[in-house]
């Protein structure tokens, strides 16, 4: 067991650590102080929509969705069940209108874009089921997480003197670049699928079956071009919160970090997979529903909620106090797991 306490380590490390780069780099004065915040605007504006489309066009298979049907039930309910949760208690107890959404936020957004299939891989090696579902339920709740916190980040920033505006808090959603980015990623995903088919046999002589025209294959040069400007995504985002990231703002937040904190690495997790197991769910999809509920607040929760006008200060720390403690409740997760017989590691 001490091995996985060295891979989530391993996992979580480079996101503290590059975290790390960004404020040694703000405190050496080698950039002005608007750098960082121009960094958060090319990664929320460029970058992570870029890397979501690239997410998302590159799922394999439509069709397999169809037979994982009963987790993908499962993590839709828990997810919004989680997100109407929190959003009734954060608007109930948190007093700060531009700090409720980015409760809410860290209650049910993971980092499993990042951390969590490479979580996944780790606990089952080559194991094709338990990746398939990763995989699926990635590229079908990540743009979730992204339209919730669209939601999540403007239900409660009401101009003052005006109603709530359903329609106006829709023209966000539709808007914002990471739901463009979800969206036309599925888009040329559905178009890819009723692309025909031809078949033919490669220099070995063994037959061959590939769409008849895909950007990957026909298009080379946009592809790459797609995949470089996303790989960049993390990067950007990571070094941007650690310019922006103070020290001093723990003593004056702690109450939020800590129930924040608590709520995404322990509270959130360990509910949801102990429901998970008495539904009947085993060693092919617990690995991906680890990943996706237990992994840290996402990356990206900070450039949104600084281009959204909400509390981007109280955000940066969740992000970075969550993937901190995350190793070791990630640990125990696993060992848990591992006790009751779920899979072996």
């Amino acid at each position: 067991m001490l091995s996985k306490l060295f891979f989530t380590c391993n996992a979580v490390l480079p996101v503290v650590l590059t975290i790390l780069v960004g404020y040694v780099l703000k405190n050496l004065k080698v950039f002005p102080q608007d750098f960082f915040k121009l960094l958060n605007k090319l990664s929320f504006r460029c970058c992570l929509p870029t890397m979501l489309f690239y997410n998302v066009y590159n799922v394999s298979n439509l069709g397999a969705i169809a037979n994982y049907g009963k987790v993908c039930a499962f993590t839709f309910v828990a997810i919004l069940g989680t997100f109407v949760i929190a959003a009734v208690l954060c608007g109930l107890f948190v007093k700060d209108v531009r700090q409720k959404g980015v409760m809410v936020q860290a209650a049910y957004r993971s980092n499993n874009a990042i951390i969590g299939l490479s979580l996944v891989i780790s606990l089952v090696g080559n194991e094709f089921q338990a990746i398939a579902v990763a995989s699926i339920l990635s590229s079908l709740f990540i743009p979730l997480f992204n339209i919730l916190a669209v939601l999540s980040l403007t239900m409660f920033m009401k101009e003052e003197g005006k109603k709530f505006d359903l329609l106006s808090i829709l023209k966000k959603i539709a808007t914002n670049p990471l739901i463009i980015g979800c969206g036309s990623g599925f888009v040329f995903l559905v178009i890819r699928y009723f692309i025909p088919e031809t078949t033919f046999l490669n220099e070995e002589g063994i037959e061959i079956t590939k769409k008849v025209f895909t950007i990957k294959d026909n298009l080379p040069f946009l592809y790459r071009t797609i995949q470089m400007v996303g790989s960049c995504a993390t990067p950007v985002a990571l070094i941007a919160l650690g310019g922006t990231f103070t020290f001093s703002a723990v003593a004056r937040l702690k109450k939020l970090i800590t129930i924040g904190t608590l709520a995404r690495v322990l509270i959130v997790p360990v509910s949801t997979l102990v429901c998970a197991y008495f539904f009947g769910f085993r060693e092919v999809e617990f690995p991906a529903l680890i990943a996706l509920f237990g992994t840290p607040t996402a990356v990206s929760s900070v450039p949104m909620a600084t281009e959204m006008n909400n509390d981007d200060e109280l955000a940066g720390q969740l992000v970075v106090w969550t993937s901190i403690l995350s190793a070791f409740t990630l640990f125990g997760i696993i060992f848990a797991c591992a006790q009751v017989g779920i899979f072996k590691v």
